[in-house]
């Protein structure tokens, strides 16, 4: 299998399953005219997140990395009426991008944007959240985890992106902080009796990769 052949059926899921909409694609316009970094999530992988975010009934929802904020509305409209989402970026010119393609999609309401080092807005957060999606840089994953954990609740879903990275998280000599950040992810979800977790390996238009999902119990 080739990334041509991901790309061609992830285009074919995209069609049938995930309609076309004027604000995600505004928002990933927005993002390559402003030369973001192309590491958003896929149409396909939004669905997923939305609908996990749906499937439990999320009220209130943290993102940490918010990029160019596609992620963000993807999840903040799985929201009931009077629910929250949470996003940190610690970019400036990636929250200028996110903060409008929010207001784009008519969810500035609902939706705060930190700006500014995860760690720091981390430690002005109330939780818990029914959700949390970790999808920042990767050497901080372990202390993202810490803090995701604090936040939680029983029942809170912890979700981290990226965490196979074309198989080098297999790697343990790796000189790749970022591999390395996420190994460490990975072996302090399994070591903490209070998660319950899994990771699914996924292939389409962003590559090889994969997700972790953790049960806070």
């Amino acid at each position: 299998m080739t990334q041509e052949r991901w790309t061609a059926v992830d285009d074919y899921l995209t069609g049938a399953l995930v309609p076309s909409d004027a604000a995600l694609e505004a928002a990933l316009d927005a993002s390559d005219a402003a030369a973001l970094p192309r590491e958003a999530v896929s149409p396909t992988q939004g669905k997923l997140l939305h609908l996990l975010a749906r499937s439990i009934g999320a009220k209130n929802i943290l993102e940490i990395g918010t990029l160019g904020g596609y992620s963000t509305i993807w999840l903040a409209r799985a929201l009931p009426t009077g629910g929250r989402l949470v996003t940190l970026e610690a970019n400036a010119t990636h929250a200028e991008v996110a903060r409008s393609n929010i207001a784009n999609a008519g969810l500035a309401d609902i939706v705060t944007l930190h700006q500014g080092p995860a760690l720091d807005s981390l430690a002005t957060l109330a939780g818990p959240f029914d959700m949390i999606f970790i999808d920042a840089d990767k050497p901080s994953n372990p202390a993202y985890l810490e803090w995701a954990v604090k936040l939680s609740r029983p029942g809170t879903l912890i979700i981290g992106d990226n965490v196979v990275r074309d198989g080098a998280v297999t790697d343990p000599t790796s000189a790749d902080p970022k591999v390395q950040g996420v190994r460490r992810f990975i072996e302090l979800i399994a070591e903490n009796p209070r998660l319950d977790a899994t990771a699914l390996q996924t292939v389409g238009s962003k590559g090889y990769d994969g997700f972790v999902l953790a049960l806070v119990t």
